[in-house]
């Protein structure tokens, strides 16, 4: 998905509005190194990609004592 920053937006709260939380943050940085460089509040118009990220599997609880 591409992404088209608004006005005072920081990487963080765009990561935190898509996915939920900012722990793709690195990831998203690695897809869009024309942002690595640029202040920490974004203008508006700025393109950027968000990939989609495989949810890890569900582990199985074990009860160990009942």
């Amino acid at each position: 998905m591409i992404y088209v920053t608004k006005d005072g937006e920081t990487l963080d709260y765009i990561c935190w509005k898509y996915y939920g939380n900012s722990r793709n943050m690195e990831k998203v940085l690695n897809a869009n190194r024309h942002i690595a460089s640029m202040d920490a509040v974004l203008t508006a118009g700025i393109k950027i990609t968000l990939p989609t990220f495989e949810e890890p599997k569900a582990t199985q609880k074990i009860k160990l004592w009942q």
